[in-house]
């Protein structure tokens, strides 16, 4: 991204970092910046306080003129990663913001929070009933039954979204410690991962990686939100085209997994409102301490390995999902036969 002269219109003073929830507030405008930032809030960064997001990259892209950006803290380098992606993702956002006053550049962030915030509550909304469905046992009802409309008997209170919550490496069924998490005395923080974050529920130690983010669980409410409701245990029914469709999406995010592993975790949980200061959820910890992992260039080879497992999940027919040719096939013979004449040919005229 190249970066312009500065103009009168950069603000002067950095704003708190804008990598967490923005106080709620109204934007009554339809611009289409709305309805982006409701996508860029499910796959590029979810708990973002936007004005603050553009204030601070702007005044950024005029300290960067004499400074390298590897130069900044790690959190600013990350916050200016998120602003330079919002600015690649919307053609003309820079210019607009640049050539705008410090209240165009507040407005045009409220717009894009609007329908992040938007977006959020949506999801929030459907998967708290949706999630019972993918949740009972096989063939049976929840016992006790839980309520679609309420979650106050959910999280540690009920039995079976207990078990799904308890973190990694605990043993729900042991009775002391189902008794520390219910009563409150054992708190939970956000960076503590529940089991159903894992395949089969099932939580390795000696190789934490093994399963992880791979539950059907995840794959089900991801399904839900990106592609439809209806493609969920299925291929796509609705008429109307999916969240990924309307957006051009054709392969999985890292912060898209981690919003949904963070809008999965809220409806299990008890906490009816989602909320920056509900500590007891502790959603932006959560959805930090996972980006925190899966951005980590140290743990590149396995997060590839993870995108491509998700690719084939949900977007099986991309090329980002698409799977090595199978060694005993018919097109891996022709292929090898190919490179075997090649070599002859190349031997043959060294030979000749």
């Amino acid at each position: 991204m190249t970066i312009q002269d500065a103009t009168s219109s950069i603000p002067s003073k950095r704003s708190s970092s804008a990598l967490s929830m923005a106080p709620r507030k109204k934007v009554s405008s339809s611009d289409p910046l709305v309805f982006h930032g409701r996508h860029f809030g499910r796959t590029v960064f979810a708990l973002c306080n936007y004005p603050s997001l553009l204030t601070n990259g702007i005044l950024r892209l005029e300290q960067m003129e004499d400074t390298p950006l590897e130069d900044f803290p790690a959190e600013e380098q990350r916050e200016h990663r998120v602003f330079e992606q919002l600015l690649d993702s919307y053609p003309g956002l820079l210019e607009r913001l640049k050539g705008g006053s410090e209240e165009e550049i507040l407005h045009v962030g409220e717009l894009v929070g609007k329908g992040a915030a938007g977006a959020r509550g949506d999801d929030t909304k459907t998967l708290k009933s949706a999630i019972l469905d993918w949740i009972s046992p096989k063939g049976e009802a929840i016992q006790p039954p839980l309520h679609r409309n309420s979650k106050i008997d959910r999280g540690f209170n009920h039995e079976l979204t207990g078990s799904l919550l308890c973190p990694a490496g605990l043993d729900w069924n042991d009775p002391q410690t189902k008794e520390n998490l219910r009563s409150g005395e054992m708190l939970v923080c956000g960076d503590q991962w529940p089991i159903f974050l894992y395949a089969h529920h099932i939580y390795d130690p000696e190789d934490p990686w093994s399963s992880l983010l791979r539950s059907r669980l995840l794959t089900c409410a991801y399904k839900h939100v990106f592609t439809s409701p209806s493609s969920v245990d299925k291929e796509p029914k609705a008429t109307r085209s999916g969240n990924a469709r309307l957006h051009g999406m054709n392969s999985v995010t890292i912060a898209s997994i981690a919003y949904i592993a963070t809008q999965v975790r809220f409806a299990l949980s008890s906490s009816s409102v989602f909320s920056r200061t509900d500590t007891t959820t502790d959603s932006e910890t959560f959805y930090h301490s996972l980006l925190d992992l899966l951005e980590d260039p140290e743990e590149s080879q396995e997060v590839d390995e993870l995108l491509t497992w998700w690719n084939r999940q949900i977007f099986p027919a991309s090329s980002a999902a698409r799977r090595p040719i199978s060694a005993n096939s018919a097109l891996s013979k022709i292929r090898q036969r190919r490179i075997a004449l090649k070599r002859a040919a190349v031997l043959d005229n060294i030979h000749s």
